[in-house]
Formats: structure tokens, sequence, C-alpha cells
């Protein structure tokens, strides 16, 4: 079982939808959590009502700092992704276990503007964009890669979403 954390500033919308996404399609094999470095302190509505059309239990979901898992007693990563350009550029604290880790940045749908549906539909899209990515993911051969190979894979995955890395 692989332990995958993804971290986002406010962790209330992208890094809580890979959370949801991963624990769902790597059932059995990954075990996934989220975090935020400044976390909002509550899931965005719009997350929690997308993940429960989904048929997704949106009651387990949190906004929480990503200081849960650098303590000593936390879960051991073997992945980190950050999934916003805020958490990316920000000094992350050391994971034990130097897990792998890349940066799969997508844009906010916390900043969509406009009426309730085209904020909506920016939910929906990071949705479908972290779907895409972590299904992708999901098909590595993990076990039978060197740690250079992974690395690229995790990479691409990051930049390129419609296209499936080299194995």
């Amino acid at each position: 079982m692989y332990n995958v954390l993804f971290l986002c500033t406010g962790n209330s919308a992208r890094s809580i939808m890979a959370e949801a996404i991963l624990n769902r399609e790597g059932i059995g094999k990954f075990k996934a959590f989220s975090a935020g470095s400044q976390p909002r302190g509550a899931v965005h509505p719009y997350t929690a009502d997308l993940l429960s059309r989904l048929n997704y239990d949106v009651s387990q979901y949190r906004s929480k700092t990503w200081d849960e898992f650098a303590a000593p007693d936390a879960p051991v990563m073997d992945f980190v992704f950050t999934v916003c350009d805020q958490a990316a550029a920000e000094v992350c604290p050391l994971w034990p276990g130097q897990p792998m880790s890349a940066h799969w940045g997508l844009p906010d749908p916390v900043q969509a503007t406009g009426n309730a549906i085209e904020q909506r539909l920016a939910f929906s899209e990071a949705f479908r964009m972290l779907r895409n990515r972590l299904t992708i993911f999901v098909s590595l051969p993990i076990s039978s890669l060197d740690n250079l190979a992974l690395q690229k894979n995790l990479d691409q995955i990051g930049r390129n979403t419609d296209k499936a890395p080299e194995a």
C-alpha cells in the first residue's frame, strides 16, 4: 500500500478532490491524504457538492494543515504531489522517507469568477483533470520502474493529461 499526500494552499478543493479520487481509483493499492499550508478550515461547498453528486462520502474530508503529516506519528508518505502553484512555491516540510514528489498544478476553481454555473464548471474541470492524472498514475507499474523512470513519469503526468506516460 502506497501513501500519497496531495498539497495545496487552502486544502478546500483540488487537494480534497485528488484525495477522494485516488482513494476510490486506487483502492487496495493507494491510501490518499490531503493538506494545506494555510488551510481554509472547511471543504469548499462546491467541492463537497460535486463529490457528493458523484457518490463520494464527503463526511470524511476536512481542510487540514500539512503539519499533521510532518508529525513523528504521521503515516510515512511514498508520494507527495502539489496541485497548485502557491504550494509548489512554498517551502514544504521535510517528509520522512524522502517520498517521490511532483508538481501537478492546475487552475484553482475557488478563484473562478462568473455566475454559479460558471464557477461550478471550474470545479468540474479541476475534477476532470485530476481524475485523468490519477487514472494514469494508478496504472503505472510502480514496482517495476526505477526511481528515475518513475520520477519522469510523475513529472509527465503533471505536464500533460492527454497522453499516457512512457513506461
